[in-house]
């Protein structure tokens, strides 16, 4: 029988491993601007769940919640994925499609560059934390 503990977590399971890799990750948006809102919102997220379902995919997104400047994810990785990848990744991609999608709103809030993201991120490994905790926290952003 299995114990509880065991049932609450899904562990990954390789040939010579076992894992569970789970991290909060924080973009900001550049200058703190007020963009992550209605449309161009639920495109954003989009848009990363998109980056996350790719064919070499670093991660898999459990959760997700913006706020005016600022995404919340908790990402799923492999051990032999760094959270510098998933955020180079994620701001690249990211940028690239919402401009695509949204230039004529983006030009008036960044009118100097393409650019959505500022340079910094957050992440936080939540090792056995309690995850709902950490999904309920993030899904009440916004």
């Amino acid at each position: 029988m299995k114990s509880n503990k065991q049932k609450k977590y899904k562990y990954h399971t390789k040939s010579h491993c076992k894992y569970m890799i789970k991290l909060h990750i924080i973009f900001v948006t550049k200058y703190r601007k007020h963009t992550l809102s209605g449309e161009l919102d639920e495109n954003m997220k989009q848009i990363i769940y998109e980056i996350s379902k790719m064919d070499d995919s670093l991660f898999l997104i459990e959760s997700m919640e913006t706020d005016k400047d600022h995404i919340h994810m908790l990402v799923d990785i492999d051990p032999n994925v760094s959270a510098t990848s998933i955020v180079s990744r994620g701001k690249q991609m990211s940028t690239n499609r919402i401009w695509k999608k949204h230039s004529e709103e983006l030009k008036k809030s960044y009118w100097k560059e393409k650019t959505f993201w500022s340079d910094g991120y957050f992440v936080c490994s939540t090792g056995n934390a309690n995850m709902e905790t950490i999904k309920k926290y993030i899904e009440e952003q916004g």
